[in-house]
C-alpha cells in the first residue's frame, strides 16, 4: 500500500514561552484544517511542554537537535517537505536567533535552510516585545519575506497585562489559511495524471501488461495537491494506493484510458501522462481459458497512442507532459526526438535497463523542456522529480508568481 500524508506538511516551531502548552490547541486545529504537523521544538520548550505530549498528539517523533537522526540530515529534509513552517510561540531569544542567521538547533537550522513560507508568532512579556532590539528584529524579518503576526493584548503571566498575548488559535489557523491561499500557485487550476499500467486480457486468465507501479505519476499527483490543483488522477493497474484530496478513476485497458481522458482533458489546464500503456492488444478476447497445448501463437493489434491522440485537439492554454521509458545508450537524446514527435511541452525520459525504476522508490533521467532546458536525475526520490515537474508545469502556465 502507497500511502501519502494527509494535507499539507507543516513544521510546528515552540519556543520556550509559557504560551508553549497553547501550540497544543493549534496543533489540533492544524490537524482538523487537514495538515500533517511535525513539531520542533527548542531544547528550552521543554521545560514547559514535554516531548511525548507532542509525540502523542502529532504522531510523529520528534526531535529537538540537529545531532538527532544525522543519518537523514533532518533539517534538510524538515525544509524540503514543508509547505509551511509556523513557530508559535516565538520567543524573544528564538526571534533575535532566526534575524541573526543562528543554526545553532534543529529549528534554526531548518528554518534557514528551507524556501517555503515561515509564520512567527510572537508571544512574550510586553516590555521585551516592545524593546527596541526585538522590533529591530521582527522588522528585518518581515524584510526577508517572513510573515509576522502581532501578538494579543490582554492578560499574561502573573499579573502582567499588556501586548505579548499568545494570539487566539482561530486568529492563527486564519493567518495559516491566508498564507497558505496566496502560496498555492495551482489553485483554481485542473491538473490531469495518467498513472500505472493497462492489463490488455488474452483469456480470464491472462493478460499482457508490464511493470509499472504508479508510483511516479501519484508522486506527481501528489505534488500538485500540494500546489492547490484540481486533481484527477486517471488510475490503470497500480500499487494499492490511498491518496486523498483527488479525483480517482479507474481503468484497466488502454481504450479505457483513452476514453476517459478525452473527457477529463477538456477543461484541464495540464496533463501528465505518466501511465506506461501497453503499445498492442491481443486482437481478440478469449472468453474461456485458452488450453496450455494451444496457446502457441497471439495475434496483436495497435493501441490507439493516447498522447498523441490528446495532443491532437491540445489547446494553446494547456500543458502536456510526456513520459518514455528507454533502455540502451542515447537516453536523452531518444528523449529529445520524442518530446518534439510528441508535441508535448515537457518530457521525462527514464532509463529503465535492467528492470530499473519500475516499483522503486528511486528514478534516473532527464527531464526536457520543450523551451531547450533540461534537469539530469540520478537516483533520484520520484518525489524530487514528481516537484520538479510541477514547478515547471507552473512555470509553463506563467504561475510563478501567483
Amino acid at each position: 500500500m502507497i500511502t501519502f500524508p494527509r494535507g499539507r506538511q507543516v513544521v510546528l516551531g515552540v519556543g520556550a514561552g509559557i504560551a508553549a502548552y497553547k501550540a497544543c490547541d493549534l496543533l489540533r486545529r492544524l490537524q482538523d484544517d487537514g495538515f500533517e504537523v511535525t513539531v520542533v521544538p527548542t531544547s528550552s520548550s521543554l521545560n514547559f511542554v514535554g516531548k511525548a505530549t507532542w509525540e502523542a498528539l502529532s504522531g510523529q517523533e520528534v526531535k529537538t537537535e540537529v545531532w538527532e537522526g544525522t543519518q537523514s540530515v533532518s533539517h534538510v529534509a524538515l525544509a524540503d517537505a514543508a509547505d509551511l513552517v509556523v513557530i508559535a510561540p516565538a520567543t524573544a531569544d528564538l526571534i533575535a536567533r532566526i534575524a541573526s542567521g543562528r543554526a545553532d538547533d534543529l529549528l534554526t537550522t531548518t528554518v534557514l535552510a528551507t524556501t517555503s513560507p515561515v509564520l512567527i508568532v510572537p508571544s512574550m512579556h510586553p516590555g521585551m516585545y516592545l524593546n527596541l532590539a526585538t522590533q529591530a528584529n521582527l522588522e528585518t524579518l518581515n524584510a526577508r519575506g517572513f510573515h509576522i503576526l502581532e501578538p494579543d493584548t490582554g492578560r499574561l503571566t502573573g499579573k502582567d497585562s499588556g501586548i505579548g498575548r499568545f494570539p487566539e488559535t482561530a486568529r492563527i489557523i486564519g493567518k495559516v489559511r491566508e498564507i497558505k491561499e496566496r502560496a498555492a500557485r495551482l489553485k483554481g487550476r485542473k491538473v490531469v495524471v495518467t498513472t500505472g499500467g493497462t492489463m490488455e486480457s488474452i483469456d480470464p486468465v491472462r493478460f499482457i501488461g508490464n511493470r509499472s507501479s504508479g508510483r511516479q505519476g501519484l508522486a506527481i499527483a501528489f505534488e500538485a495537491l500540494r500546489e492547490g490543483a484540481e486533481v484527477t488522477v486517471i488510475s490503470g493497474i497500480t500499487e494499492e494506493y490511498e491518496l486523498s484530496g483527488i479525483k480517482r478513476i479507474d481503468v484497466k485497458t488502454a481504450e479505457e484510458m483513452q476514453n476517459v481522458l478525452e473527457v477529463e482533458m477538456k477543461d484541464a489546464d495540464a496533463l501528465v501522462m505518466a501511465a506506461a500503456v501497453a503499445d498492442a492488444r491481443p486482437d481478440k478476447f478469449a472468453a474461456e481459458k485458452i488450453n496450455k497445448g494451444e496457446l502457441s501463437e497471439i495475434s496483436l493489434v495497435k493501441n490507439p497512442d493516447i498522447l498523441a491522440g490528446a495532443t491532437k485537439v491540445k489547446k494553446s492554454n494547456q500543458i502536456f507532459v510526456g513520459f518514455a521509458a528507454e533502455t540502451g545508450d542515447g537516453i536523452r537524446e531518444k528523449g529529445l526526438k520524442k518530446l518534439h514527435n510528441k508535441g508535448v511541452d515537457l518530457l521525462y525520459v527514464t532509463d529503465v535497463s535492467h528492470g530499473k525504476v519500475f516499483g522503486e522508490t528511486e528514478t534516473s533521467g532527464v527531464l526536457l523542456s520543450k523551451r531547450g532546458a533540461e534537469w539530469g536525475f540520478t537516483s533520484a526520490d520520484k518525489f524530487e522529480v514528481g516537484r520538479r515537474i510541477v514547478a515547471e508545469v507552473i512555470e509553463e502556465l506563467g504561475l510563478v508568481n501567483g
